[in-house]
């Protein structure tokens, strides 16, 4: 089947706005499926390791770390993909190519898979993501559109990149909990057509409050913004430094410190009016999820 590249004007805002952050990774243990009812159970191969389908983790994102000057200016591009194994490769859609997105010197490739099957990543050895404490590469869903007009619901990974144009690990899990070493190849990157380099950023501040749980929590107001090529990154920071995560439409962000108060980074379609989201807080005994309002005024802008 001949396909063609289907690339969402979503997804390019998206990655517009999280830079080389990259996808959110959360500690997970993969899943293991039963034995079959027999005194052995098979070891399954790679093959039959990644033909069944799984639910889709909650995407969250990649800690940042320190990597060489990719030696290309920051943009989005497409650039090859290559593996050195048949069974892990990109969507046909994409051509044996993934998004590269560069920002601050730092590189982080979208990959778009041929199907669900595959269902962590790890930037790494097989050995070293099953170790406690390994943080994993969770999928987010995307669709993918062929050129008979079929449309399909797949997996998509964000995976940094430290280096183009040479091999680093990158290992692989299916659904049946086995995990799979992979020596990968991100090279030739080609500006991606229209969207080759971002605009300066430009920062602002923002009125901002929240309404919802006990009433006593709270943000910093006036909260920064950050605006770039039209599209707006505010920063929030919390009263407490118990707030592990948060969930704004549907995806789950972490906070981009790890001293004092809760801070995170969140993209944002506007910046005026109020927008739901959830916060997790581990100050009580258990973890808890917390619905919130946050209040945007645009007007406040300065």
């Amino acid at each position: 089947m001949k396909a063609k590249i289907a690339i969402s004007t979503a997804f390019l805002a998206a990655i517009m706005l999280t830079g080389c952050r990259g996808a959110s990774e959360v500690q997970v243990q993969p899943q293991t499926a039963p034995a079959e009812e027999s005194t052995q159970a098979a070891v399954p191969t790679e093959a039959e390791d990644i033909t069944e389908e799984t639910t889709v983790a909650e995407p969250t994102e990649v800690p940042e770390e320190e990597t060489p000057d990719p030696g290309i200016p920051d943009g989005i591009y497409l650039a090859g993909f290559e593996t050195d194994g048949t069974m892990f490769h990109v969507n046909e859609t994409m051509d044996g190519k993934g998004m590269l997105t560069v920002l601050d010197g730092k590189m982080s490739i979208h990959l778009v898979m041929p199907s669900k099957n595959v269902i962590n990543l790890f930037r790494g050895t097989a050995e070293d993501a099953q170790k406690e404490g390994a943080v994993l590469i969770e999928p987010v869903i995307e669709e993918v559109t062929y050129d008979d007009g079929l449309t399909e619901e797949v997996y998509a990974f964000d995976v940094s990149v430290p280096v183009l144009g040479e091999e680093f690990d990158c290992a692989l899990v299916g659904t049946k909990g086995k995990w799979y070493d992979h020596k990968v190849v991100v090279s030739d990157p080609v500006p991606y057509e229209g969207n080759a380099e971002f605009s300066e950023a430009e920062l602002y501040f923002i009125e901002a409050s929240i309404e919802g749980g006990t009433g006593r929590a709270s943000i910093t107001s006036p909260a920064k913004v950050t605006v770039s090529g039209g599209e707006y990154v505010i920063s929030l920071e919390w009263s407490s430094p118990y707030y592990d995560y948060m969930i704004v439409d549907g995806i789950k962000y972490l906070p981009v410190n790890t001293e004092g108060n809760s801070v995170f980074e969140i993209p944002l379609k506007s910046i005026d009016g109020d927008i739901s989201i959830t916060a997790d807080t581990t100050a009580m005994s258990t973890p808890h999820e917390i619905d919130y309002i946050l209040h945007l005024n645009s007007a406040t802008m300065k």
